[in-house]
């Protein structure tokens, strides 16, 4: 059992399933640690072989301090509660059951502050979706791509996590809300004159107007939207 975090502690983040490159891990920990300079970083691989490389890496670039590689899984083989677990492309092989219990386990892992962040993207980073949780649940999804290369929003469909992904079917309201995004988004047609970054906020903008889209920061807004982001509360998507 983990201890709770004791009042000098350095809050810790975990990269769970940071794949075959650490450098992942490495640019978490490097944007983590601008806005947090104590915050240890530790990366989590099943595989051997990657966790490996990770302990090179840092062989080969020196020493990071409060960046560490480890083996493991769900478990998180950590001494104390994360404040921040990312979890990208973790699922996809997992059925839907074994998804949410999967996010049952990593939040009952969570500092009672914390926060679990999972999802799916590319290979190249161009679509991607994820939803945040707390310990209580799940509290938010986003959709964010790179506009340039976006055809309409519900290409971003096939990165939905595994949640959500069998529930894209009329009647389910993840389905109903990409099909009104991509109504929004052919009615904006005509701001593709100023480039696909005015179609997509004018999209957002109108999609607001039927569903409950966040417009303030640091969620929403136009600051958030001109990145090609838009989040929404998950009960905009909750399986029925």
């Amino acid at each position: 059992r983990r201890s709770p975090p004791g009042p000098g502690a350095r809050p810790l983040a975990v990269d769970l399933g940071y794949g075959a490159s650490p450098v992942t891990t490495f640019e978490f920990y490097t944007r983590l640690r601008a806005v947090s300079p104590r915050l240890e970083v530790v990366g989590i691989e099943i595989d051997p072989d990657r966790v490996a490389a990770g302990i090179d890496f840092l062989a080969d670039h020196g020493p990071c301090d409060g960046l560490s590689f480890r083996r493991g899984g769900f478990e998180l083989p950590v001494p104390r509660p994360p404040v921040l677990i990312r979890a990208f492309n973790v699922l996809r092989q997992y059925d839907e059951p074994a998804a949410w219990q999967a996010w049952d386990d990593l939040r009952a892992r969570l500092d009672p502050s914390g926060v679990l962040v999972e999802g799916t993207c590319d290979e190249i980073g161009r679509r991607a979706v994820w939803v945040t949780l707390t310990p209580d649940g799940p509290r938010t999804i986003t959709f964010a791509a790179h506009l340039r290369t976006l055809g309409r929003p519900s290409d971003l469909a096939e990165r939905l996590p595994k949640t959500l992904i069998h529930r894209n079917v009329p009647g389910e309201p993840v389905h109903d809300l990409l099909a009104a995004f991509d109504r929004c988004w052919a009615t904006a047609a005509p701001h593709s004159a100023f480039g696909p970054r005015a179609r997509w906020i004018e999209a957002v903008t109108l999609l607001a107007g039927t569903h409950p889209v966040l417009t303030r920061p640091p969620y929403g807004g136009r600051h958030r939207w001109r990145l090609g982001e838009v989040t929404l509360p998950w009960s905009a998507v909750a399986p029925k």
